[in-house]
């Protein structure tokens, strides 16, 4: 299997469907976060149980999170993807009360990795556009 293939079906199955036992069979143990502005994991190396807390403080928030994704470009041990993550606010986002709302804002990820799996990313979208449509 190509990197693209595994990275499409990590998306889905980690991420869009929420299969948190999925993780050790697509996530290196040593997974690396290497610029995702915002993100309190930014610059650190994560086993899969960290990068399983990372996962549901994602969904805390956006329990219903969708990534659709809109190209994808392999180079190497490298896979670029485009995308539009989807999700309804159903709860809190630090000292932010849930708001009902939805969003929907693009984004890009660049995913590295080693051995066939997933150990770092890469990754840049507008969080401003977020908390914009979530009303704050």
């Amino acid at each position: 299997m190509n990197n693209e293939t595994i990275l499409r079906e990590f998306m889905d199955r980690v991420w869009n469907k929420q299969e948190f036992g999925s993780v050790e069979t697509f996530v290196d143990p040593e997974y690396k976060i290497f610029l995702d502005h915002g993100d309190p994991w930014e610059g650190k190396t994560l086993n899969n149980e960290e990068y399983k807390t990372r996962l549901k403080y994602s969904f805390d928030p956006f329990p219903d999170m969708h990534f659709d994704i809109q190209s994808a470009v392999a180079d190497g041990d490298c896979v670029g993807i485009t995308w539009i993550m989807t999700g309804t606010n159903l709860g809190s986002i630090a000292a932010f009360p849930s708001t009902g709302k939805s969003i929907k804002t693009p984004g890009m990820t660049i995913y590295h990795f080693r051995d066939g799996k997933v150990c770092g990313h890469s990754q840049v979208f507008d969080r401003t556009m977020v908390i914009k449509q979530l009303g704050f």
